[in-house]
């Protein structure tokens, strides 16, 4: 994956030569939440938010870097089952985000276009947060460190152009755990936590 990341940067440097350039800000809502390979455990997802920027470089074809700022929050519960301590913990995460995705303009009209986009997206935790329900018999079997520090990404989806406005719609598959093997009662329990979920922007093209 970081193979795939450094190749497309390269080819962003070697495109942008002679290439249409538009860049702006952009802002969204994600559902973005860590999954979890584990069927006693529920999850529930937090409000997300996210800012950031893109550069556009091309038309019919384009490539489209990103840096983004998000939010992303999940709350882990399991209920005390037989032997099994009860616990109920709240992840918030403050992330920044690199993607970069390759575009095809479906419809190219003057006012209005149409957009089909991939590519991998790189993700960096810069912020940690865990809450513990406390009570009787409840445990906190996930701790900060159990949370990695960088994890990738593989993105897919559309959008659409008009004027300067630019509204996109992805979905954001996990490719490696956030959260791989936690420690609960002194026995490791595979989590395999990955993160998915869609993410809605707009943005303004400034030119």
């Amino acid at each position: 994956m970081k193979k795939i990341l450094l190749l497309s940067i390269l080819a962003f440097v070697a495109f942008s030569v002679n290439a249409q350039l538009s860049l702006g800000p952009k802002i969204g809502y994600s559902t973005l939440k860590l999954s979890v390979d584990q069927s006693d455990i529920t999850t529930d997802l937090k409000n997300n938010f996210l800012f950031g920027a893109f550069v556009r470089l091309g038309n019919k074809v384009y490539l489209q870097p990103e840096i983004n700022w998000y939010t992303s929050g999940t709350v882990f519960s399991r209920p005390s089952i037989g032997s099994l301590s009860p616990f109920e913990q709240e992840i918030k995460l403050r992330n920044v985000q690199v993607p970069v995705f390759v575009g095809f303009k479906l419809i190219d009209l003057k006012l209005i276009n149409i957009r089909a986009m991939a590519g991998p997206t790189a993700n960096f935790i810069v912020n940690k947060e865990i809450e513990t329900m406390e009570g009787q018999n409840y445990i906190a079997p996930i701790k900060e460190t159990d949370i990695k520090d960088v994890h990738w990404g593989f993105q897919l989806g559309a959008g659409v152009d008009v004027l300067m406005f630019t509204l996109d719609v992805q979905y954001s598959i996990g490719l490696n755990n956030v959260i791989g093997t936690i420690d609960v009662g002194g026995s490791p329990i595979k989590f395999d936590s990955k993160k998915n979920g869609f993410i809605v922007s707009l943005g303004w093209k400034i030119f």
